[in-house]
């Protein structure tokens, strides 16, 4: 029987997420609730599996895992693409790979969590959740800020970046933005002034990056540009981790001259021993940016129509057509 594994289900919500009978009636499906230790990791447990359907780049798919899986013979992704994967090793091999459309609004998902990030930095919502919880109240608290009259700063004005700015408008929040090919008048049109980087990063009280991870994005928040920022100020990030250069993070929050609002890391699943998890001036969660029930329903249906299709012969939504032949 054909062997189905479903990587990264780290919430353990594949299954509730869909019908898998379809592909249960006909396959041996296993659900992996754990990320891998390393590549070493990934090959032992993946090794005996044909069909392999992955979440989003939470198990890095290079050319040298594709390589060590001789039974693989599809591979899934959900959204459009997977930076993390290697296509072109998969098509080498004649591993067909096909991914997941749509989804509607709970694409709005990741700034809904930006918007979330940015309240829970201003008014100290964490902290007063874990005192309220060990029996005080408002002893030892910050004091917090108000947002409206303050200026936010979205870096990446695309999908995302623009409802961002939406929300923050509705909180009477002044909006800048900046990207490498940002115009004046896609600014205007998403209710921001397009401003230089230099410029947004000195003047925001709070930052928000809204970019896709690339080689002209990895790094592209330095040493120097968080020690542009304003003393206070908050960095909001829901995209991915090495946007930001990690360690002037670290040492800026130490410092206690800004405060990070993190979703993202450069490690993910964050090391135990990490030093942001000791940090203070940090608001984090685990990565939950897209991961509500609109997108799991969305990205698990479509991921096994996509197993069933192959089965049949009929694979739907192939990113790697020159693949098919292996058929």
């Amino acid at each position: 029987m054909t062997r189905v594994a479903v990587l990264d289900d780290w919430q353990g919500v594949a299954r509730s997420s869909t019908d898998w009978s379809p592909l249960l009636a006909r396959a041996e499906v296993v659900f992996f609730e754990q990320a891998f230790n390393d590549e070493e990791d990934a090959v032992a447990k993946l090794v005996d599996f044909e069909i392999v359907l992955s979440m989003r780049e939470r198990t890095p798919l290079p050319g040298s895992l594709i390589d060590r899986l001789p039974k693989l013979r599809m591979l899934g992704i959900t959204g459009s693409y997977n930076a993390s994967l290697d296509t072109a090793a998969c098509t080498a091999r004649e591993v067909v790979v096909c991914n997941t459309v749509g989804g509607g609004y709970s694409q709005a998902a990741t700034a809904e969590l930006a918007l979330g990030l940015l309240l829970a930095a201003a008014r100290a919502i964490p902290a007063a959740d874990a005192n309220i919880r060990a029996g005080r109240f408002q002893e030892g608290l910050p004091v917090g800020i108000s947002l409206a009259g303050k200026t936010i700063g979205i870096v990446g004005l695309g999908r995302l970046g623009s409802y961002m700015a939406g929300y923050c408008r509705a909180l009477n929040m002044n909006v800048l933005a900046w990207s490498q090919n940002l115009t004046a008048e896609k600014a205007q049109a998403a209710g921001a002034t397009s401003v230089s980087k230099e410029e947004l990063l000195s003047r925001s009280d709070a930052i928000s990056i809204h970019l896709v991870l690339s080689s002209r994005t990895r790094g592209l928040i330095g040493a120097s540009d968080i020690a542009r920022m304003k003393p206070g100020a908050i960095l909001i990030n829901t995209s991915r981790g090495p946007i930001v250069d990690e360690a002037a993070l670290i040492e800026a929050v130490q410092a206690r001259r800004i405060i990070a609002a993190l979703d993202v890391f450069d490690r993910e699943p964050l090391p135990p021993n990490h030093p942001l998890r000791n940090a203070p001036n940090t608001v984090m969660t685990p990565h939950l940016g897209y991961g509500v029930q609109e997108t799991w329903t969305a990205f698990y249906r479509q991921s096994m129509e996509n197993a069933v299709a192959f089965l049949d012969g009929k694979p739907l939504r192939v990113t790697n057509t020159e693949a098919i032949q292996a058929i």
